[in-house]
């Protein structure tokens, strides 16, 4: 063990919560590094920065034990590359315990193609026998909107119309401009494509698709939230 990594453990072990800006900052340096070990696939550091027990969840839902975990960190792929920054840290620090909330920028590049992603990270640091280690850590990704897809403006028509989810609940479809509006309750939304029957709105997860019947024509809105369909049956 090197004696930067002694001293720098040492001043870890003494920060406390009358000093909650420091111990931020090292904790926030700690969590750089261990992004920064994902792309080479540096276990070591996975291994000394969590504690034996702790609780991993990343942004699928999925819950990693250490073993686990650190078994996932493998170096990227050949054509594969990337990068990923800490930044805008929140803190909340008693005693033994420091609750870090943070964001990760990552960009990646794939075959020189360039990709990037938003993520959140919350962990929580426990001060045991003078060494602060992560004990419960979860992940969650940033919603973004999908790329605008084109289509034929020529069939937005199909889609106008008025669709009722149970008597007295009814969404209306319109044309204005160039685009489909969707309204209920006099909220109004802008549909964009995605593909040519798949559409989003702004700011909003899920899809809306329209469905067509046996004779071809839309008789159905669907709005789509992760894989589970509310059916507005189209009535005119």
């Amino acid at each position: 063990m090197n004696r930067v990594f002694i001293i720098g453990a040492a001043l870890l072990a003494n920060l406390n919560a009358a000093e909650p800006a420091k111990l931020e900052e090292y904790l926030m340096h700690r969590a750089q590094e261990l992004f920064d070990a994902v792309a080479v696939g540096n276990q070591e550091t996975w291994m000394k920065y969590f504690a034996d027990d702790c609780l991993f969840f990343d942004e699928k839902g999925r819950n990693f034990t250490k073993a686990e975990l650190v078994a996932d960190i493998r170096p990227l792929p050949n054509g594969y590359s990337g990068k990923i920054t800490v930044a805008k840290p929140k803190s909340l620090i008693h005693g033994d315990t420091a609750i870090l909330s943070y964001d990760i920028d990552e960009s990646e590049t794939v075959f020189g193609q360039n990709l990037k992603a938003r993520y959140h990270v919350t962990d929580t640091w426990l001060r045991r026998n003078n060494n602060w280690q992560i004990a419960a850590s979860q992940v969650f990704r940033y919603y973004e909107d999908p790329a605008v897809g084109k289509i034929d403006k020529a069939k937005l028509q199909n889609f106008v119309g008025t669709y009722e989810l149970a008597p007295g609940q009814v969404r209306t479809v319109s044309i204005e401009g160039d685009h489909l509006i969707v309204e209920r309750n006099g909220k109004r939304e802008t549909l964009l494509p995605e593909a040519s029957e798949i559409f989003f709105r702004k700011g909003v997860e899920g899809r809306i698709l329209f469905r067509a019947g046996a004779d071809g024509k839309i008789d159905a809105l669907i709005d789509r939230r992760n894989n589970e369909d509310v059916v507005w049956r189209k009535v005119k």
